[in-house]
């Protein structure tokens, strides 16, 4: 595949330079923000060489798989000289024209929620990936040493990187969120920042209770709301900043309105949005906790069995707040996410619906694509083989959902937990607890087997195939 080729020729298909917002990618997809959805031409994008798979909703992604993704944006980077994760404002003011247009084709508040729950977290993908390798294998390492490299500096210097995203991930979930409803970064940082406990500062210290609140006489908890605390103040900040630019003078709309925008937003913060989330992150855990502990193996069975259409439309980012808190060592499960392994079940699930496609069909350029996406599914990518394969059939996919469901179950009755998120399939081995490996292994081969099984007998529609591949 040439990749200048392949930039330019989904240039054109979403309308050319003209039409780009802003440009990034995730570990397989190209997002693209288009200023006129009407401008692009979805079959034309998948005619494109490489191309596994397109979801057009308030944007454009582009499913190309790892590796290859990062190489297509730089040269689609180079095309439309909109930076990575940046926005062409010019663009931007003619996407206000379609708003309209967009509000009526994607109505649904849920959706366009986590849609942006789930762009905010995109961006930090690389980091969370590689700290939870990290973590994961630190973790290996303290466990299985009993600690032996706790003085050494550049053990603790790795694992500090690991831990230390983690830890301030408030300040970029707030930058983010702020950016994303389109107001300044950096004071969607600053919020974020106030999320962060920090002994240094006299409001930000936990165990500080000379700083009292008004109405409630408590000290200031900056970690009791949570990274949703840190989404909202970012969201609320970008919202504030709108309406004071909107009536400030011009002459001191520069430094005047980021200040108003701060103290309002602060006090915001720190007496409503804190509580209003902290009351919301203790409801995540008791539905967490009725779905994991009261509906036990059912509860497992229908998480695995339907986390794949999330994956499906992009959303499945916006779970990124849940595992963070569910990871807090601090919190109620004290740092073991057992909300993940079950979820990492749905790769194990199409990997074998996708080995029992590939032994049962004759179709040579479905197998061609079955040899190349399986691999990385089995290491936690499964995304190739969801666009490329499995949800084009139709009956695989829903095959694999319902094979991934018995893994879900497994994960479940062994009581599977990670201490850190970002990775799955075999990568997954170092993130789940010490002494789980084997279950978790057994927990895959389980939902591999489901899947393999159901669409070997259910699953496998020849006329289907190669209607969608040819013969």
């Amino acid at each position: 595949m040439n990749v200048d080729e392949t930039a330019a020729r989904l240039l054109d298909a979403m309308g050319g330079k003209s039409n780009i917002v802003s440009n990034t990618a995730c570990m397989t997809r190209l997002r693209i923000k288009v200023a006129d959805l009407s401008l692009v031409d979805e079959d034309a994008i998948k005619a494109v060489d490489g191309v596994m798979g397109v979801v057009v909703d308030d944007g454009v992604q582009v499913v190309l798989g790892p590796g290859t993704v990062n190489q297509v944006l730089d040269a689609f980077i180079a095309l439309t000289g909109i930076a990575k994760g940046e926005t062409n404002a010019s663009v931007s003011d003619l996407a206000s024209m379609n708003k309209a247009d967009n509000a009526a084709r994607h109505n649904n508040a849920v959706r366009d929620f986590l849609k942006h729950v789930a762009n905010i977290f995109v961006p930090l993908l690389p980091g969370i990936i590689a700290a939870g390798l990290i973590n994961g294998l630190t973790n290996v390492i303290n466990v299985y040493t009993g600690g032996a490299y706790a003085s050494n500096w550049l053990y603790e210097a790795i694992r500090t990187i690991g831990w230390a995203l983690f830890a301030y991930l408030p300040i970029f979930a707030g930058y983010n969120a702020a950016q994303e409803f389109g107001g300044s970064p950096i004071l969607g940082g600053i919020a974020g920042a106030m999320c962060v406990a920090n002994p240094a500062m006299p409001l930000l210290g936990t165990a500080d209770s000379s700083v009292l609140l008004p109405f409630t006489n408590a000290a200031y908890n900056p970690a009791s709301g949570g990274l949703l605390a840190a989404l909202f103040a970012g969201g609320l900040m970008a919202a504030l900043e709108k309406r004071v630019r909107k009536v400030m003078p011009a002459a001191i709309d520069t430094f005047i309105s980021p200040l108003v925008v701060l103290i309002v937003g602060a006090l915001a913060l720190a007496l409503v949005l804190q509580p209003l989330s902290a009351i919301l992150t203790q409801g995540i855990y008791v539905a967490m906790d009725f779905v994991y502990v009261k509906m036990g193996v059912v509860g497992g069975y229908i998480l695995a069995s339907t986390f794949l259409p999330l994956v499906s439309l992009g959303l499945h980012q916006a779970l990124m707040p849940i595992h963070v808190m569910l990871n807090d060592p601090s919190g109620p499960t004290g740092g073991i996410n057992y909300l993940l392994p079950i979820l990492m079940m749905s790769g194990g699930g199409q990997v074998g619906a996708g080995a029992a496609l590939y032994l049962k069909s004759d179709n040579e350029k479905l197998r061609g694509y079955l040899r190349d996406s399986i691999p990385v599914g089995i290491l936690g990518v499964g995304e190739p083989l969801m666009y490329a394969v499995t949800l084009p059939l139709g009956k695989p996919f829903v095959s694999a959902c319902l094979g991934a469901g018995f893994g879900g179950v497994m994960a479940v009755l062994l009581h599977l937990g990670t201490v850190s998120q970002g990775v799955s399939g075999l990568f997954g081995l170092l993130i789940v607890q010490p002494g789980q490996q084997l279950g978790y292994i057994l927990s895959l081969l389980v939902a591999m087997v489901a899947g393999f099984v159901i669409t070997w007998f259910f699953g496998v529609d020849q006329e289907r195939i190669d209607e969608t591949y040819g013969k």
